[in-house]
């Protein structure tokens, strides 16, 4: 983890720097500040425009009841990209460009999916939960014939003891 930040934090801005000084040699002093300025308003645009698309998709998944897992990478994709459009520099507003177009943003995804999938397990624990007239069991051993049952409350009504 320490390397990682140091790369955040030091080659890349040295990186950034380099090109900046390296397109602006090459090309007018103002080229490279106005393609800096140019690609954080329409990088900004683009991040309001595909983050907005985002929370609709997540709200209109809500409403049918499924789980929103893809339009809300899509969220934080589009947030690392506003992150990196925030930075000054050739390589971060490249990269977040990239991000914000949905084809190059689709890829991430899978190679980030890939990732989680290899580095986390899921593990599943089989218990049961036995009832006693004195209450609830919680050591009682699991048997090979447990079922599970959906349900519904359809009417609750709570007596007090006294």
């Amino acid at each position: 983890m320490l390397f990682y930040l140091f790369v955040l934090f030091t080659v890349v801005p040295l990186v950034e720097l380099a090109l900046l000084i390296w397109i602006g040699g090459e090309t007018a002093w103002w080229v490279p500040i106005a393609f800096v300025v140019s690609t954080g308003i329409a990088g900004a645009a683009l991040a309001r425009w595909q983050g907005w698309r985002a929370i609709v998709r997540i709200q209109d998944e809500l409403r049918a009841g499924r789980i929103p897992a893809d339009a809300m990478m899509d969220g934080v994709l589009i947030l690392v990209a506003a992150i990196l459009l925030i930075t000054p520099g050739v390589l971060t507003d490249v990269v977040a460009l990239g991000l914000l177009l949905p084809p190059v943003r689709a890829l991430v995804k899978r190679a980030v999916i890939a990732s989680l999938r290899r580095r986390v397990q899921i593990k599943t624990a089989h218990f049961s939960e036995t009832y006693s007239s004195a209450g609830w069991n919680g050591n009682a051993p699991a048997s090979g014939s447990d079922e599970i049952v959906e349900a519904k409350v359809i009417r609750s009504h709570v007596e007090d003891a006294r």
